[in-house]
């Protein structure tokens, strides 16, 4: 299922910024951007520390108004935090929890300097499967609950972020640096297990996944 929403997003991208970069050449840049990240999970339901992923993917910019462009693209991306848990031989451990997934955003893009330096923000669309975690890990207890680390996997599969980024450099190469924080709950799939909000000790499950990355963007 995940693998099908990733060709038809990537499909999708592709044939836009194909058919834009066609008919306005002069106007429309594609770019090609790969990085790293450092995603955290905001959340009151458990102890969370952030971890390094990576994303990357392509994009087109197009001539707006004046000094305003707008940006469509697609990322692919592998975002990594950990928890704080306890093995089943009672020793505490940070349980890193893997989410990875595809985006698509449409921004509005100040150019603060033309063709050098523009601040760029607006919403994006996320499509990401479930949560994953190295085997060994899976029956971790985690800090503050019953729960055990492999029973949170399945957290919801759609979500909205906002993206406020800075990019800088030539017509080129830029160096980007953005912020995406989540505005919904990604762990809200959970409270459909009573089951599980019982071991939560009958709290809702509620999270936010923040995300820093710093990337290079090559212009085509």
């Amino acid at each position: 299922m995940m693998n099908k929403s990733f060709f038809t997003l990537l499909f999708l991208t592709i044939t836009t910024t194909i058919s834009a970069q066609y008919n306005n050449k002069d106007g429309n840049r594609i770019g090609l951007t790969g990085g790293v990240s450092q995603s955290t999970l905001f959340t009151s339901n458990f102890t969370s520390k952030p971890g390094i992923g990576f994303n990357g993917g392509l994009s087109v910019r197009g001539n707006y108004y004046n000094n305003w462009s707008m940006i469509f693209g697609m990322q692919f991306f592998i975002n990594k935090f950990s928890l704080e848990t306890t093995t089943t031989s009672s020793l505490k451990k940070d349980t890193e929890y893997s989410l990875s997934g595809a985006q698509v955003r449409l921004l509005l893009s100040y150019n603060v300097v033309k063709d050098h330096v523009s601040l760029d923000f607006g919403p994006v669309l996320q499509v990401n499967g479930k949560m994953t975690v190295q085997d060994v890990d899976n029956k971790n207890v985690i800090k503050g609950t019953l729960l055990q680390a492999d029973q949170i996997l399945d957290v919801t599969k759609i979500n909205g972020n906002f993206y406020l980024g800075l990019s800088a450099g030539s017509k080129k190469v830029r160096g980007v640096i953005f912020y995406q924080y989540g505005v919904n709950n990604i762990l809200n799939n959970l409270n459909k297990d009573t089951t599980l909000k019982v071991l939560n000790g009958n709290k809702d499950f509620k999270g936010n996944i923040g995300t820093v990355s710093a990337q290079i963007l090559f212009n085509l």
